[in-house]
């Protein structure tokens, strides 16, 4: 997320507590590869007080596998985690204002050339059926966090919030992720804990079906398999 004109990025992961553990240590690898500041950011209490989901309560909340397009569209699956989102986007939010207001108050930057960004990879296509994905939310998110913050109130600098990805389908954001050149083998989509991805989850299911569809094969598998 830049905190400015110049660019300056930082990478936040949030482990909250989830069972699948492993895709915090390929967001680590992803941000290395790519040259970008990684932070860590413990809220593992979050898991015991958003209990109701298979993400933080496998045991007594299963993670559905095997599901069809059909059943994966018919209603919010158990792997949501209650207002997962709005809290990841609020800490985000805390991070990059007080890395703004520091350029402003200490080191002296313009207002008017800061910008106050927050990207985020949800996806509101292919069934993913997550409230907390769609556009809408993300719109009404962001007035809340401008309207919410420092930032706008004494120095009329606006948070926006870019999700480049929300719109396109699987398919076309493994094209997309092809194009920019990302390490899409490094990337993990399991919801299940292990090294190796289940392949029967609602997020391995989409994930191989984006890649069948753009003709390609997962680089993370072929990763895998060479060891």
């Amino acid at each position: 997320m830049p905190a400015k004109s110049t660019d300056r990025l930082t990478a936040l992961t949030f482990y909250y507590g989830q069972s699948h553990g492993k895709e915090i240590d390929c967001a680590a690898q992803v941000s290395e590869a790519l040259g970008i500041e990684h932070k860590l950011v413990d809220i593992s209490f979050l898991g015991s007080v958003a209990w109701y989901s298979a993400l933080t309560n496998p045991q007594q909340f299963p993670v559905p596998e095997d599901r069809s397009s059909d059943r994966m569209a018919a209603s919010i699956p158990i792997t949501y985690v209650p207002v997962r989102n709005t809290i990841f986007l609020s800490l985000a939010a805390a991070y990059l204002e007080s890395n703004v207001l520091y350029a402003l108050e200490v080191e002296g930057e313009c207002p008017a050339d800061v910008q106050a960004t927050l990207f985020m990879g949800p996806n509101a296509i292919d069934y993913s059926g997550y409230p907390d994905c769609r556009p809408e939310y993300f719109e009404k998110m962001r007035e809340s966090l401008v309207y919410g913050s420092k930032l706008w109130a004494e120095y009329q600098v606006p948070m926006a919030i870019e999700t480049p990805i929300i719109r396109m389908s699987k398919k076309e954001i493994v094209q997309f992720g092809v194009q920019l050149q990302a390490p899409l083998d490094l990337t993990w989509s399991c919801y299940q804990a292990g090294n190796a991805p289940c392949g029967r989850c609602d997020s391995c299911v989409l994930r191989a079906k984006g890649f069948q569809e753009a003709g390609l094969t997962d680089p993370a598998l072929l990763r895998l398999k060479a060891g």
